[in-house]
């Protein structure tokens, strides 16, 4: 190799450097958090899932800039009680759709629900997971659920996002996967697997509709205080729902697929860049067993 090419190659990855140094500052330090504003881009924001966990944090905090919030979730009850809570300390508008995203045919009655209304912002958040981890084959009622997985990690965001279309002339789509998506992850691989296809199918999305004004990005948490995670207790890499989410909506516009918070995205760095498939794969395997070990014993003592 010449002494020419030599040089290119030191100046080709000096320039990479500091892009992507150049690209963190702007992305977790300058931010973006001023492009999610009802006035930029519409008067309502869609949440499913939205009376619990990361999907009401969503909905509070969209409601804190502006937006009119429509709040979709399976109980009627629940939503009420969102939807008092967030007009009373938001002073906006808001509306509910009770919707089992666990049935296929409910997207008539959303689609309804969302007719006439300017909307600005679509938060597919909707989701569920494991009880336990477990091996594929011994999960428990397995056909029922593939099924209630499959019909609300992947079709929710497929069906939604179509009707939502229909009514949005620009904004932001944000699909919550999760970082369990990244990867595969042993003794929870159907939920992995599906949230890998939210992962996907955003950045196809995104790529095919940004020339049309709407952004659509790909949320990928790692662990969240959530009954989903099952974790209470708030850390520096375990934050709160609303911590999560209002450092996630500051990277919309700067990030196609976004871990949504600085301590995530450098475990997100850790495990898909540095780390070795094998390792990765050997590592989560153990935590996995390790978890179910827990569980299984816990069950048979009560």
């Amino acid at each position: 190799m010449t002494d020419e090419a030599n040089i290119f190659i030191i100046i080709r990855q000096a320039a990479l450097t500091i892009s992507h140094q150049l690209l963190g500052i702007r992305v977790w330090i300058v931010g973006n958090g001023n492009l999610m504003q009802a006035t930029k881009l519409g008067k309502w924001a869609v949440v499913t899932g939205a009376t619990d966990g990361i999907g009401k944090a969503y909905a509070e905090e969209l409601a804190r800039r502006g937006f009119a919030i429509v709040l979709i979730s399976r109980t009627q009850e629940k939503l009420d009680d969102v939807s008092k809570a967030i007009e009373s300390k938001y002073n906006v508008e808001t509306k509910t759709i009770s919707a089992d995203f666990g049935s296929v045919d409910i997207y008539p009655k959303i689609e309804s629900g969302l007719a006439g209304l300017e909307i600005g912002v679509l938060v597919n958040n909707v989701g569920v997971s494991y009880s336990y981890p477990e091996f594929f084959l011994n999960i428990p009622d397995i056909d029922s659920f593939i099924n209630s997985m499959i019909n609300i990690n992947i079709t929710s965001v497929c069906q939604v996002r179509e009707i939502s279309f229909s009514f949005m002339s620009k904004g932001v789509i944000l699909n919550v996967a999760s970082a369990s998506g990244m990867y595969p992850v042993p003794l929870l691989t159907l939920y992995s697997s599906s949230k890998a296809f939210v992962d996907f199918f955003s950045r196809g999305l995104e790529a095919e509709y940004k020339s049309k004004g709407i952004i659509i990005q790909s949320v990928l948490p790692f662990y969240v205080t959530t009954k989903l995670s099952k974790i209470r207790r708030a850390t520096l890499d375990i934050p709160t729902p609303e911590r999560y989410v209002k450092a996630q909506l500051s990277t919309v516009g700067l990030q196609t697929q976004s871990n949504g918070y600085f301590p995530h995205a450098v475990m997100g760095w850790v495990t898909t860049a540095l780390l070795p498939a094998k390792l990765l794969n050997k590592y989560v395997m153990s935590v996995g067993l390790s978890q179910r070990a827990r569980y299984l014993k816990k069950q048979k003592q009560g």
